[in-house]
């Protein structure tokens, strides 16, 4: 019998709980024996619950106990997720999580403690919840080399921005939608809608992709709170759908630009059609070409499933799956990565005519739009960082930049 433990007793780890006793017989027969849980670790108090008697408040208790093989670690944040999974791996015991954050800043540390104590470190509910990413990224496509990864890892904003273009909602009454669904924070829904949720997740597959650890602080990102219902029509008017897309891709050079930003994506991508809260991840290999992963990116037994099919691999494989699935630890670089790619751009001015967008941005833009004082065209062909040097142009001549987006490649 495999005994684990579970900190955090919120919504995945509740489902992580619900999922072990309702599907008990297929998961034990799939790892080979019987799961059960023996702890759960919660500060708070649940002295009233049916299960009180699982309930522990201190981590020392399950780290004491030789019984307990794996941990599931559903708290999120750093602290104190960061020291509960590191020195359940030193102990020598599984760790499965969901957590973007700890994944994403300490994710090549952990794996290498992983490996050197002969146990698990197993994280696919981080990036796409119940939707599997990981796990085909590192063996699926084992025999490819990935040059590019670009994905909708936010049901939030995409939520947000399907009910933008289907019921011309403002982004605030959208945000306010989402706050009363459960889809977004009600006090700071900064994590989804700025980007960092998906700045998590790119920083994760890129690093999954590309062998080494990429920081979160070091990738470009920019959320959707610009993005306008004009911006979202006008997008339309041109055969694409505004997306909030994490991207990563190496050059042949072996350089690497990645980035969160809302982007045009044109219709006859794949993933210009995915709407509502569901994600997609887009992988570019050079033996199988693209692949999508589609499906929800969150919920609770959605996600807790995920975590649950980690317990199940960590169980029956043990420390063999880091073969594949691990990154070398590195250094943050200083500053941001940059994209020398160049790309077409939407720009959208406020209290600007065409005369002046074309004072400021060149005779060669396409114009889209000038109405409500405002002058929205197309730059063909121009680096992110020439587009800046543009648009801090245009502000130091007051005038305000509404938007930028730039078109995705098709």
């Amino acid at each position: 019998m495999a005994t684990i433990a579970i900190l955090g007793y919120g919504t995945v780890g509740s489902g992580v709980l619900e999922v072990l006793r309702r599907n008990a017989a297929s998961i034990g027969r799939r790892a080979g024996q019987p799961v059960t849980v023996k702890y759960i670790c919660d500060i708070r108090d649940f002295s009233s619950h049916p299960d009180a008697a699982l309930f522990v408040n201190n981590i020392d208790v399950i780290l004491s106990d030789p019984e307990v093989t794996a941990v599931v670690e559903t708290i999120g944040g750093l602290k104190p997720a960061y020291f509960y999974v590191k020195s359940a791996l030193e102990s020598g015991r599984h760790v499965v999580t969901s957590n973007k954050e700890l994944v994403a800043t300490h994710g090549a540390e952990l794996l290498a403690i992983a490996r050197r104590r002969g146990v698990c470190f197993l994280f696919e509910a981080s990036v796409g919840g119940g939707t599997p990413i990981i796990t085909p990224m590192h063996q699926c496509m084992a025999a490819n080399v990935i040059s590019e990864i670009a994905g909708i890892v936010n049901g939030t904003t995409n939520f947000m921005l399907t009910k933008m273009a289907r019921e011309n909602m403002d982004f605030g009454a959208a945000l306010k939608l989402a706050q009363s669904l459960g889809y977004a924070e009600t006090i700071d829904p900064s994590a989804d809608v700025d980007g960092i949720d998906a700045q998590r997740k790119i920083s994760i597959l890129a690093s999954l992709a590309f062998g080494r650890h990429f920081f979160p602080q070091n990738v470009p990102t920019r959320g959707i709170r610009d993005v306008s219902v004009k911006d979202i029509a006008l997008a339309a008017r041109q055969g694409a759908a505004v997306r909030l897309i994490a991207w990563a891709r190496r050059g042949d050079d072996g350089s690497v630009a990645l980035a969160v930003e809302p982007m045009l994506i044109p219709r006859e991508n794949q993933l210009a059609g995915v709407e509502d809260v569901f994600n997609a991840v887009l992988v570019k290999g050079d033996m199988l070409g693209d692949v999508v992963f589609y499906g929800k990116g969150a919920g609770k037994l959605p996600t807790a499933s995920a975590v649950v099919a980690d317990v199940i691999d960590a169980l029956k494989n043990g420390v063999k799956i880091h073969d594949s699935l691990f990154w070398q630890e590195s250094a943050p670089i200083e500053g941001l990565y940059g994209d020398s790619t160049p790309a077409d751009h939407y720009v959208r001015l406020e209290n600007a005519t065409e005369a002046v967008a074309k004072d400021l941005f060149g005779q060669q833009i396409e114009m889209l739009d000038t109405s409500d004082g405002e002058a929205v065209f197309t730059l063909r062909g121009v680096t992110s960082g020439r587009l800046a040097e543009l648009c801090a142009k245009a502000r130091a001549a007051g005038v305000r930049v509404g938007n930028t987006l730039k078109w995705m490649a098709e």
